[in-house]
């Protein structure tokens, strides 16, 4: 780009898609004069994904804006808790983030998840049919115009994640109600309904279960559920 020159800031929550030079004010940036704000943002590595307000000279302007000479620009990022209009908040998480969806799955939270790397435009293309908010670290994926809508993931630890979506977006809570494996709806069952899929000591241990509607795995409280309960009620207490 050698265009008319304009000056760009970018809120601090949004410093980690930006190099350290433009962290501190607003700097210059030469335009092509014809690339929209939105393109201009996404070229100096911030997905649209994340940019909530944008504001030229003081006043708000959309992503379409064509910057003119001598503007001055201030990105800040999303709004949160992020509404999401047009349909039932729903999720679609990339396979690099399968700890993430089954935490989700765990809350009740409609989580669907690629196990396989499909490639981008099928994951947008799946985000568009489905209404589904894209969740991944990759940047060039939530760049893609087909998506429905989407977020970045910002930190690589589960816990984190889970905090950072829960704060975003404000899901509904709905804890043992999925399918940590499929995403499926569970039912209540009875011993005898899923007594030929139990081990022995499960079967004198355990009286309470529920099945999978989908795929009807058989679920208990067994020996890993204290370490669940703890995920479901840090979130409860913290989100809920």
């Amino acid at each position: 780009m050698n265009g008319p020159e304009i000056h760009v800031g970018f809120a601090p929550g949004l410093h980690v898609f930006v190099p350290q030079a433009r962290r501190h004010g607003a700097t210059a940036v030469a335009t092509d004069g014809v690339s929209t704000l939105g393109h201009v943002v996404e070229s100096l590595g911030v997905p649209l994904t994340e940019v909530g307000a944008l504001n030229v000279d003081g006043r708000p302007v959309p992503a379409s804006h064509v910057p003119a000479a001598g503007e001055t620009v201030t990105v800040a990022p999303v709004d949160r808790p992020q509404r999401v209009p047009g349909a039932p908040l729903r999720f679609l998480l990339d396979v690099h983030l399968g700890t993430l969806a089954r935490r989700l799955r765990l809350l009740g939270v409609d989580a669907a998840y690629e196990s396989t790397d499909i490639g981008d435009p099928a994951l947008a293309a799946r985000s568009a049919a489905e209404k589904r908010v894209m969740l991944s670290r990759d940047r060039g994926l939530l760049r893609r115009r087909e998506l429905w809508a989407g977020a970045f993931v910002y930190s690589t630890r589960p816990e984190d994640q889970l905090r950072d979506v829960l704060e975003r977006f404000a899901p509904e809570l709905r804890p043992w109600t999925r399918c940590t494996a499929c995403n499926g709806v569970l039912e209540r069952a009875t011993k005898e309904q899923v007594a030929d899929r139990l081990k022995g000591g499960t079967e004198r241990s355990y009286d309470v279960f529920a099945q999978c509607r989908a795929c009807h795995r058989v679920y208990w409280k067994g020996a890993h559920h204290e370490q669940l309960e703890a995920i479901v009620n840090r979130a409860l207490a913290e989100h809920g």
